[in-house]
């Protein structure tokens, strides 16, 4: 049942409509656990609209096993998306900073307060993200250490290839993930893929991976594929490449490869004067779990994460 969360007139006789598909069990009781999946919250990242289409289409062939109520929001910034904008056009803001806003703040402060208030009875939220257009992220859940370890547990089956735990320090208490955590809505943020593009693999793998949580729930009875056992970082070291110079950034590894330090993972070539400005090397063992798509960079510029191993 497709249902309209918030409605707000915009300029011009149009409106700002946030809506989510609720998919009810053939034969409520009353007593269902609510699972919510979120994403569109940036309107260039475009991984987490398959993963609505599919995780829908698997529960509709199955309905008689769903015994919980999941709630599908597939947009919560449809103007970003319609433009291809990360953030809200005309607006001129990010919308994962501005909650959890406030029924007497601005306009887009009193949406995101309406979007808590529809989130708050939730037993679970998923919040899917992809990366922007420059960087291609390998399957993952961000965890911050406040929560580390009520959420953990629940990444682990999340079917990702890995949990990154930060520090409480790099966490931003303005964005949906943080502020619902808050509340007492358990949320896992996933990051996977790049933006503007779908990377289907990617969508079948966490679709695996949320039906498997819901199973451990009690909200799905259906199958569920083969999870695999991701590793936690909180243990381990992670390696940075940043670029040394400007120039044009061939990679010659894969994500997810493993790679060992001093390995030679791309170039940066000077297309003007045919020289190869620099030679990226590994700084340390370890996986390939983020790589630079976008092949334009300056000195700086990231050009990939590797995940080591434990720390001494």
């Amino acid at each position: 049942m497709i249902e309209t969360v918030v409605s707000m007139e915009l300029p011009v006789d149009e409106h700002l409509r946030i809506q989510k598909n609720r998919i009810m069990p053939v034969h409520p009781t009353g007593k269902e656990k609510r699972f919510a999946v979120v994403t569109g919250t940036h309107g260039d990242e475009l991984e987490g609209q398959f993963v609505c289409y599919e995780l829908q289409r698997r529960l509709k062939s199955m309905p008689e096993q769903l015994k919980g109520i999941v709630d599908i929001y597939p947009a919560l910034n449809p103007l970003g998306i319609d433009s291809i904008t990360r953030g809200i056009p005309m607006f001129d803001l990010d919308m994962n900073r501005i909650f959890p806003g406030t029924e007497e703040g601005p306009m887009m402060e009193t949406l995101v307060k309406r979007l808590m208030d529809d989130f708050e009875d939730a037993d679970m939220c998923v919040d899917i993200h992809a990366s922007n257009i420059f960087l291609m992220e390998l399957p993952q859940v961000r965890v911050n250490e406040e929560t580390e370890n009520l959420l953990v547990p629940y990444a682990k089956k999340l079917n990702v290839d890995f949990v990154w735990v930060h520090s409480a320090a790099t966490v931003l208490e303005s964005t949906l993930a943080y502020s619902l955590n808050k509340i007492g809505v358990p949320t896992l943020v996933v990051e996977m893929g790049v933006g503007m593009r779908i990377t289907k693999t990617y969508g079948y793998q966490l679709v695996e991976g949320i039906l498997n949580v819901m199973k451990e729930m009690g909200i799905w009875e259906g199958p569920v594929g083969e999870v695999r056992e991701p590793i936690v970082s909180s243990d381990r070291a992670v390696g940075y490449l940043n670029a040394d110079m400007a120039g044009i950034f061939v990679p010659k590894i894969e994500i997810g490869d493993q790679v060992k330090k001093g390995d030679i993972l791309g170039e940066i070539l000077n297309p003007l004067s045919g020289n190869v400005e620099q030679v990226v090397e590994a700084p340390i063992d370890g996986m390939v779990f983020t790589r630079r798509e976008y092949p334009v960079v300056y000195s700086g510029s990231l050009l990939g994460r590797i995940l080591g191993g434990r720390e001494e």
